[in-house]
């Protein structure tokens, strides 16, 4: 039984071990961080690229129920049915077949 008014040394850790566990945690949450930042990323752009994809099927159909053809290009939709996307981050091939069918449609990601 150890008298409890009597100085023992406390054996611990040293102060560089201390700073090199206290600096690695500090990496790994700051590691985590970045990585679900990058994954939130991922998730709304795929998520916009869906939404473009929604909105450009929706006018094109608007288009054929109130004008009885399918529309002739991408600038049709835009400055008629308000289509706006972000150029800088997807490209829209819209390839129109005949006024009676409806248009080849891709979205791609360009970033």
């Amino acid at each position: 039984m150890s008298n409890r008014f009597s100085y023992e040394k406390e054996k611990s850790i040293p102060g560089w071990v201390g700073i090199v566990i206290n600096f690695s945690i500090m990496m790994i949450i700051f590691i985590v961080f970045i990585v679900s930042l990058h994954v939130a990323s991922q998730r709304t752009i795929i998520r916009q690229q869906q939404s473009l994809e929604n909105a450009i099927t929706r006018d094109i159909a608007q288009c054929y129920s109130l004008e009885g053809r399918y529309p002739p290009s991408l600038e049709y939709l835009q400055s008629h049915y308000g289509l706006t996307f972000d150029e800088n981050t997807f490209f829209v091939d819209y390839q129109p077949i005949a006024s009676n069918l409806y248009p080849d449609v891709t979205v791609i990601l360009l970033k």
